[in-house]
């Protein structure tokens, strides 16, 4: 059989063809574009397919060094925590903490279903956390970022187990959410707002400034993030010594965040644009490397639990807008929009999200709230809670 280990240029190189590979099948296929499937996860895919039929075959084997890989994954999420702004959740508006909180509870339900389950099925507890919000409310990003800690932890396959259900979620999100808000229209004979009503909204509320980038701006987004990965880093020694089990990412996303706020504070401005823009490139470039790195083999064992696990978590989604985020919302036509796009970032991520929603108020008329509560909390602050909510989690059922 032969065998190579591809060094870091070797592996980032493959990374960017198989990233441009996905764009090109992307633009040519309708489907993954109404699916918003990420082209890394697209390219990605194809290749861990080839690595499976090298395996199978005894014809090859190939292996990366993931030295990059793992840095690309802690800037993308230091990004994060410059998003998680208490100025801009104040501003939000009530709405807004109260949806979070709508959002996170929906964490804890998604990640007690996957334990309870994959304990049913005889498997490792941690395995449930893999099909659990870590895919499924965290997306492509979270499942690449806690497969391995999962993996680490005892939890054979969660990595392969995490990038499955997150593109089942994907495509699961998307086909849930019209039907749920259809049916709270038609059960509490909803009306959609008007046309007029629609263009009262406020231009630019959720405050996303498109500063030009520049070099000067590129540099200090750079300063910022290393700063905060390098400071963030020291946490996780510490709190390992604590007893606490931290992904590598949570100490820079959280000192990220500290930042943000401080800045907010002092009436200062970050290049935000800029800062998202890097967090964006490192998060498609980790994502190839992640999953073209997938050891599908693993899944075969876990093929019909992994099933039965993500049927029930899309039923507990449908249910958990129908009867939770609905209610809770204000059981108007907005929570009813909401409730549609909760099914989409709940299950997949927030351009989900938006597409129920736009496909739902295109039919049924505008909601100026709904557009403005959800984006801000799918993506801002639905990460962040996320990832703290999972490594409870993973300290609870990992001993």
């Amino acid at each position: 059989m032969f065998e190579y280990q591809f060094n870091m240029a070797e592996t980032l190189a493959i990374a960017v063809v198989l990233l441009l590979i996905g764009r090109w099948i992307k633009r040519k296929i309708s489907f993954f574009e109404k699916f918003f499937i990420p082209a890394p996860v697209i390219g990605g895919v194809i290749f861990s397919i080839f690595t499976l039929f090298g395996r199978s075959t005894g014809t090859f084997t190939l292996s990366f060094e993931g030295t990059l890989k793992d840095l690309l994954m802690i800037a993308f999420f230091t990004t994060i925590g410059f998003l998680a702004s208490f100025k801009l959740l104040k501003k939000g508006g009530i709405q807004v903490f109260i949806f979070l909180c709508v959002a996170s509870g929906l964490v804890v339900i998604q990640n007690m279903v996957g334990v309870t389950l994959a304990k049913f099925f005889g498997l490792n507890p941690l395995l449930g956390i893999a099909a659990g919000s870590v895919p499924l409310t965290g997306g492509h990003g979270t499942s690449g970022a806690f497969g391995p800690v999962l993996e680490a932890a005892g939890a054979t396959g969660a990595m392969s187990v995490a990038i499955a259900s997150a593109t089942f979620g994907l495509v699961a999100g998307c086909m849930i959410g019209g039907p749920v808000a259809k049916r709270l229209m038609q059960r509490y004979g909803l009306v959609g707002h008007s046309e007029e009503e629609f263009l009262i909204r406020e231009e630019g509320s959720t405050e996303v400034i498109k500063e030009q980038i520049t070099e000067e701006n590129l540099f200090h987004a750079i300063v910022y993030i290393v700063i905060s990965m390098g400071i963030g880093g020291l946490l996780i020694p510490l709190a390992k010594k604590a007893g606490v089990v931290l992904p590598a990412y949570i100490g820079p996303m959280l000192v990220a965040a500290i930042i943000r706020n401080v800045i907010d504070s002092k009436e200062s401005e970050l290049p935000l644009h800029t800062i998202s823009a890097v967090g964006n490139i490192a998060l498609q470039l980790f994502l190839a490397m992640a999953l073209m790195s997938m050891k599908l083999w693993e899944l075969a064992d876990l093929a019909g639990p992994l099933v039965a696990i993500l049927l029930v978590q899309t039923v507990v989604m449908a249910l958990y807008a129908y009867f939770i985020t609905f209610r809770v919302m204000g059981k108007d036509y907005d929570a009813a929009v909401m409730a549609s796009g909760h099914c989409g970032f709940g299950m997949g991520a927030t351009p989900n999200a938006m597409a129920n929603m736009e496909s739902f108020t295109t039919a049924n008329g505008p909601s100026p709230t709904a557009f403005f509560v959800l984006p801000l909390v799918g993506a801002l602050f639905i990460d962040f809670t996320n990832a703290s909510l999972i490594t409870v989690f993973i300290n609870i059922f990992g001993k």
